[in-house]
């Protein structure tokens, strides 16, 4: 099971397993690479050792100086870093899907808000510079509501909005309760 301190070094142990060496040994690998690139790090890694992204990602955070894979404690410790236009959208948006289905849970997963019952994801959302990102989770979500997306930029498995979106109460209920019929359905 993988670690939820965030500490990086929890997943040493399964690293040496799988690859045969101690993360010191692909440490000192890196370190003599030409090229100090996060890609070209990565890609050797991966490529010429068969690292899984995962496990390649903690070795190469590591020896970049990042032991720990969490930046945030909490949402509201992600909510502070936005400006305050994001940060009211975001929390209306969290608070409406809330309010709707109080069981779930706001969470900080993957250094982004999201949404959980007991242990599966629902909804997540995060923030770029000029807008914010929806990310219902589950397949053939975006599909189920499309109708309802007209006007926004949809990619593979989210929906652009603006910053100062006004929350789509209909549409956030519609893509939760989508996602929940599948967790109960055992998809």
């Amino acid at each position: 099971m993988a670690s939820t301190s965030g500490d990086r070094t929890a997943q040493f142990p399964l690293i040496e397993r799988r690859y045969g060496h101690p993360v010191a040994f692909w440490l000192e690998r890196l370190g003599e690479l030409d090229d100090t690139r996060y890609a070209a790090q990565m890609a050797y890694l991966q490529e010429e050792h068969g690292f899984s992204r995962a496990h390649a990602n903690t070795v190469v955070m590591f020896a970049r100086g990042s032991e720990s894979t969490r930046r945030f404690a909490d949402p509201d410790a992600y909510f502070a870093t936005l400006g305050p236009t994001q940060a009211t959208t975001c929390r209306s948006v969290f608070s409406t899907i809330q309010r709707h289905f109080p069981e779930l849970e706001l969470v900080v997963a993957w250094n982004q808000p999201m949404l959980r019952r007991d242990t599966t994801y629902v909804f997540g959302m995060s923030a770029a510079t000029e807008h914010l990102l929806l990310m219902p989770w589950g397949e053939g979500i975006l599909d189920h509501v499309a109708p309802r997306l007209v006007g926004l930029a949809v990619k593979k498995k989210t929906v652009q909005v603006p910053s100062d979106w006004t929350v789509d109460e209909g549409l956030l209920v519609e893509m939760v309760a989508e996602r929940l019929r599948q967790v109960d359905a055992g998809a």
